[in-house]
């Protein structure tokens, strides 16, 4: 699959800009670790710009969150994209995290939520304002942005990423890709 094939699935499958934008952001995101990492980008930008493609259709029922995703591109992508797309979810789903695609994800799907929310607390409420040290002041607050998971940004640790780390490669790649 291709970027315009994974563009076109994602607008078919999301209908919410809100939604289409984050798997954006997270897509960018997920590329730029690919390229600190030495891996994949384009397998990479592929699982963040997927990864919610049922978020809408399974609101109401988060356990099969990832789920049906999966099925829906079962055939149409590798493996390891939709394994990383159901781990993502694994609280629910019970798919653990076995690579570092699948952590870089849960972690860039939590960072997305964390930049985007700095962004718009700005006076232009545009990411070229937003930096590091923004970020890592929103994160100490637990009181902002209360639905990201700090523990799930965090596992950028697992990628051998310190969070200043994470966050700038992270806030880089959005101001690139968006």
């Amino acid at each position: 699959m291709d970027r315009i094939e994974a563009n076109r699935i994602l607008a078919e499958n999301v209908q919410n800009k809100n939604i289409r934008n984050h798997s954006l952001a997270v897509a960018a995101i997920m590329e730029g670790l690919a390229g600190k990492m030495g891996e994949n980008k384009e397998t990479w930008w592929l699982t963040g710009v997927l990864h919610d493609l049922d978020y809408e259709k399974t609101a109401t029922c988060i356990e099969k969150h990832g789920l049906e995703t999966a099925k829906l591109l079962d055939g149409k992508v590798e493996e390891d994209i939709i394994y990383a797309i159901k781990a993502h979810n694994g609280i629910y789903t019970g798919v653990g995290a076995r690579s570092n695609m699948d952590i870089a994800l849960i972690a860039s799907d939590a960072l997305s939520g964390l930049i985007i929310s700095t962004a718009l607390i700005m006076p232009s409420k545009k990411i070229s304002e937003v930096t590091v040290e923004s970020l890592v002041k929103k994160f100490k607050k637990k009181d902002f942005a209360k639905a990201v998971s700090r523990e799930k940004i965090m596992t950028c640790q697992r990628l051998n990423l310190t969070q200043e780390e994470f966050l700038w490669i992270g806030l880089e790649a959005i101001k690139l890709g968006l």
